[in-house]
């Protein structure tokens, strides 16, 4: 038990009277008032059939509000904290119209009568009440800010045991790191919008010179999974697409399918992921050994009741229930912009319908529940966090990697770090902010726009004697339903696309296939889909090991031999390392495709219907970005692959003593540089 002495108590005071807490709980309290009357008002005076009132008896119902919210949220919040998960996201919707329920059941000027009519109008309250914030703010984040911050001072006072405190709790000065990830950002994307001065938050890091931006090489795959196995475990040659068929047990792997996920992990993990000493992932694939995972697909489960920045945000009037008024909006938006680009027939385009219209303010909740998580990560002090937020790459895919949607998405991204950057002074360490990307986006009109019929359609006939089969979702949208493919038998031929790349099974055979066993098989697919116009590149196992065929030539993958015209130069310098790699991965396809790419435009043809795609080569899907403090030493000055980022970000984390300085192997020689980084941590 803390023994508090008077000394103790009088500065406590001093912080709970100070002038400027004083004025701004005034303000808020003004401000509260203020939108209560506005939309009590606006609700009254839209019922049918509700008695009218005058200004005071409105001025009552808003003092009898604000006493049931003060006497009701507090108990509200016990009770989704102790349901957690989705009774959690539940509750909190009903608990904002719980409120103003009992607020008009206790009414003397008995306003609205009748249940039904007094639920509808708490609902018309909170809605108009979730807008009306978010017209006062300007459209910006201080509200969230200020919610979040009295999370984490909470967070802070119960991990200190003083919770009758009212002292703020001091900045944290032992070193964390906070690294984000920005789903699908191409570091030319970043670096132009940052010239543009459409992202103040990281145009400011660059410009200041506190962070410096370089991009990376992702290589093939050009997915989430593949980068996250390597920057997260060091284990990126594990995941050959962001769906794959195995033909040794028959499954489909979907990779944001949650008991795909879990059953993948364990071959990437060593126990050493990235954030295995203490570290917390957030909204993932894969979890990095991390102490904590928070809605993180192979641990696919919501946040518990340990978990307050869920519930805070559920709970809170500014949090859940204000984004899913606001969500209502973005499909409104999304159903605008689409009609746009209808109306200017702008291409290429594809459908912006169906599943998409759930997934873009889906997308714009998981942030904000992402940033408030993140939070009270932050205030608990744990070491290093990881967070992906999947914004801009789900709108880029419908819209384009560079439309003005995709460009808001990032700026609304940019807020975030700036919100992030707000909330440091709270966190119980001082969190250094690496920004990164999986990924980039290339865009281009679909196969099926172009061709008139779409890649298993083609394959179907070359091999006219069997049945072809494909999954006909989007690779990202799979994870939305069970899927029914493959229902065994499994068809004979099977064709997984992922963006612009496309894998090939033969699984009538066990073991995959070479050209000639392929030859003898199906004689004319090999030639025919290397004459396609859609498709650029066909990489097969051959005698001298694996080749890549187009329409006028070959290339040897492991001695260079071309024959013809090389195939390889649309791609790149990287291009052959990149597929010798992929061939040398298990469970990758009898035959790999990679889609044409247009040498002026560097557009792509996606074996799915998304204007925007990644997963192949072509275009600035393979190159993602890195932010980070501009004085961190970098270990090689290009970093090709995820998993050099995940090297390099191990060395940080050393630098930071926020990991054990890896043992050496046997043999393995003694670098200068670690002896002086291991004399600094210990100094």
């Amino acid at each position: 038990m803390t023994v508090r002495t008077g000394p103790t108590w009088r500065g406590d005071l001093r912080a709970l009277f100070g002038r400027r807490r004083i004025l701004g709980r005034m303000r808020a309290v003004l401000r509260s008032a203020l939108v209560t009357f506005v939309v009590l008002t606006l609700t009254l005076w839209l019922m049918p059939g509700v008695a009218s009132a005058d200004v005071l008896d409105t001025l009552n119902l808003v003092i009898l509000v604000a006493v049931v919210g003060a006497v009701l949220r507090p108990l509200l919040l016990v009770g989704i904290t102790a349901l957690g998960g989705w009774g959690a996201m539940l509750f909190g919707v009903v608990a904002q119209v719980a409120i103003i329920v009992v607020a008009f059941e206790l009414d003397p000027g008995d306003h609205v009568s009748g249940l039904p009519s007094v639920v509808v109008a708490a609902i018309l309250a909170v809605v108009f009440a979730a807008i009306l914030d978010w017209m006062a703010d300007s459209g910006s984040d201080d509200t969230f800010v200020k919610e979040a911050r009295r999370l984490m001072r909470g967070v802070r006072r119960r991990q200190s045991g003083g919770l009758l405190t009212f002292r703020r709790p001091r900045p944290g000065t032992e070193p964390g790191m906070l690294i984000v990830q920005l789903d699908g950002v191409a570091e030319p994307v970043l670096r132009w919008a940052v010239r543009a001065g459409n992202l103040p938050t990281i145009g400011h890091w660059l410009r200041s010179g506190s962070h410096t931006m370089r991009g990376w090489h992702t290589g093939v795959p050009s997915t989430t999974p593949a980068s996250q196995a390597g920057i997260l475990h060091g284990a990126s040659g594990r995941i050959p697409a962001f769906r794959w068929y195995e033909k040794d047990t028959g499954r489909l792997m979907v990779t944001n399918r949650a008991k795909d996920a879990a059953a993948i992990e364990p071959d990437l993990s060593d126990g050493r992921g990235l954030l295995a000493d203490g570290g917390v992932s957030i909204g993932n694939i894969f979890s990095g050994d991390a102490a904590l995972c928070l809605l993180t697909m192979s641990h696919a489960v919501v946040p518990g009741r340990s978990a307050r920045g869920w519930a805070a945000f559920m709970a809170s009037p500014y949090g859940f229930t204000r984004a899913l008024v606001l969500g209502v909006g973005e499909v409104i938006a999304e159903l605008h912009q689409a009609r746009l680009q209808r109306r200017r027939n702008l291409v290429p385009r594809v459908s912006r319908s169906g599943a998409y219209l759930a997934l873009r303010p889906a997308s714009m909740l998981l942030r904000d529940v992402n940033v408030s998580l993140v939070a009270e990560q932050m205030a608990r002090g744990v070491p290093v966090i990881y967070c992906d937020l999947v914004d801009y790459d789900e709108v880029a895919h419908h819209a384009g990697p560079a439309r003005p949607e995709s460009m808001r998405q990032l700026e609304s991204l940019d807020r975030m770090l700036g919100v992030l950057e707000r909330l440091a002074p709270e966190a119980a360490r001082h969190y250094h902010l690496v920004v990164l990307s999986d990924h980039g986006q290339s865009q281009g009109a679909t196969f099926r726009q172009r061709w008139g019929e779409t890649l298993d359609e083609v394959v179907d006939r070359f091999t006219a004697s069997d049945d072809v089969a494909a999954p006909t979702a989007p690779a990202e949208e799979e994870a939305t339903a069970e899927p029914e493919f493959p229902v065994p038998p499994v068809a004979p031929v099977l064709v997984v696309s992922s963006g612009n790349l496309a894998l090939i099974y033969l699984t009538r055979w066990r073991h995959r296939l070479g050209r000639a066993e392929i030859n003898k098989a199906y004689p004319r697919l090999i030639s025919g889909l290397a004459a396609h116009p859609g498709v650029g590149l066909v990489v097969v196992q051959d005698e001298d090991g694996p080749v890549a065929l187009g329409t006028a030539g070959s290339h040897r993958l492991r001695d260079g031999f071309v024959e013809g015209t090389d195939p390889l130069l649309p791609y790149g310098p990287r291009t052959a390392a990149d597929l010798l790699r992929h061939q040398e991965m298990a469970h990758v396809g009898d035959l790999v495709l990679v889609s044409t790419v247009d040498p002026n435009t560097h557009e792509v043809a996606a074996f799915e219907e998304l204007v925007g795609s990644h997963g192949g080569l072509g275009g600035w899907q393979t190159e993602a970005m890195l932010v980070h403090p501009s004085d961190w030493p970098l270990a090689s000055d290009e970093l090709d692959g995820s998993d050099a980022v995940h090297r390099q970000l191990v060395e940080w984390l050393v630098m930071l003593g926020l990991r054990k300085q890896p043992a050496l192997e046997a043999g393995e020689p003694v670098l200068l540089r670690d002896l002086q980084r291991a004399d600094s941590v210990e100094a």
